[in-house]
C-alpha cells in the first residue's frame, strides 16, 4: 500500500488503514500521450504452512484476470515476502499460460540495509528468471525510484497493448471493475495524518 500511494500521491505516510484491495486511476503521460492507468492494491498473499502454495484470496484471482501487467513488491528486510513470489508467478500463468504481461520486481525498503534478509543479486535473479525487470526503492526516502520503476511498467505496456492493434486478450472471463477513483485513497490519507497529528498532540 505505501509503494502504491507513493506513486499515486507522491507522499508517504507510515500507518494505513488495512489494505482493502482499492482500485485507483490515473491520467500517465507516456512519451507525449496521455494514458488513464488503473493500479489494483491487492490484498497480501501468503504460502500455505510448509509448502510452495499460495494461499489466494477470490479478489486476487479476479485483479489477475483482468490485468495488463503485474507488479510484484517484496521488502528486502522479509525474506518470506520474498520467497511467495514464484509460487505467486505460477499461479498467474496457470490463469495466463500464454499471454505476454509485462512484470515488474520491486525491492522495497531499500532505506532498511542493516536489516536486509534479500540481496540485491536474489531480486536481480529471480527478476530475470520470471522475465521481469527489477528496482530496489525506498517507498520512505525516494519518490523518484518508485515513480521511475512503474513509468518503466507503463512504457512497457503501451508498447505490447499498441502492438496488439486493440485485439483483446483471449482467455479473460472477466470484466475490468468500473468506476475507480480517487476518493477514497484521499480519505485514508487524511485519516492518517488526523491520527499522526492526534499522536503528536498526545507525545
Amino acid at each position: 500500500t505505501a509503494l502504491v500511494v507513493r506513486f499515486l500521491t507522491k507522499r508517504f505516510i507510515g500507518d494505513y488503514e488495512a489494505n482493502t484491495g482499492a482500485l485507483y486511476s490515473r491520467k500517465f503521460t507516456i512519451d507525449g500521450e496521455q494514458i488513464s492507468l488503473q493500479v489494483q492494491d491487492t490484498p497480501f498473499v501468503s504460502l500455505e504452512d510448509d509448502t510452495d502454495s499460495i494461499c489466494c484470496q477470490e479478489q486476487i484471482n479476479r485483479s489477475i484476470y483482468w490485468a495488463d501487467g503485474f507488479v510484484f513488491v517484496y521488502s528486502i528486510t522479509d525474506y518470506e515476502s520474498y520467497r511467495v513470489l514464484r509460487p505467486l508467478h505460477q499461479h498467474i500463468r496457470r490463469i495466463h499460460p500464454n499471454a505476454n504481461i509485462p512484470l515488474l520486481l520491486v525491492a522495497n525498503k531499500g532505506d532498511l540495509l542493516r536489516a536486509r534478509q534479500v540481496s540485491s543479486k536474489e531480486g536481480l535473479q529471480l527478476a530475470r528468471e520470471l522475465g521481469g525487470s527489477y528496482h530496489e526503492v525506498s517507498a520512505r526516502e525516494n519518490c523518484e525510484g518508485v515513480h521511475e520503476a512503474f513509468q518503466q511498467l507503463c512504457q512497457e505496456l503501451s508498447r505490447i497493448i499498441g502492438s496488439c492493434n486493440g485485439e483483446k486478450r483471449r482467455g479473460l472471463h472477466l470484466v475490468r471493475p468500473k468506476s475507480p477513483n480517487m476518493q477514497d485513497l484521499k480519505r485514508r490519507l487524511k485519516q492518517a495524518l488526523t491520527s499522526k497529528g492526534k499522536s503528536a498532540t498526545t507525545l
